[in-house]
């Protein structure tokens, strides 16, 4: 499994990046290998948010990329933010016993 951490500071209306970021997670939902994602929204500084999506692998993340619907949810993002996306994958895992 990968992980895409992805900060986003929101240089457009909040409103309208949570609603296009909605949409974008609907289409990666929708894409083989996904997992799972959360979105979330920094407490203390309004407009910055962090994404951490899980994916079973490269491959498929990168296919889910080069889908051509792909293309204008990248657009809108970018007209409402800048982002800084990083893939990692688990070194240490621990949970509660």
């Amino acid at each position: 499994m990968i992980t895409l951490i992805n900060r986003f500071e929101v240089t457009g209306s909040v409103e309208e990046f949570e609603h296009a970021f909605d949409g974008t997670s609907a289409f990666f939902a929708a894409q083989p290998g996904f997992v799972r994602h959360r979105l979330l929204r920094h407490l203390d500084r309004p407009g910055h948010y962090v994404n951490v999506a899980d994916w079973e692998d490269t491959r498929s993340f990168q296919q889910a990329l080069r889908q051509p619907e792909f293309a204008a949810h990248r657009a809108v993002l970018r007209a409402l933010s800048h982002s800084d996306p990083e893939l990692y994958t688990a070194h240490l895992e621990r949970v509660p016993s």
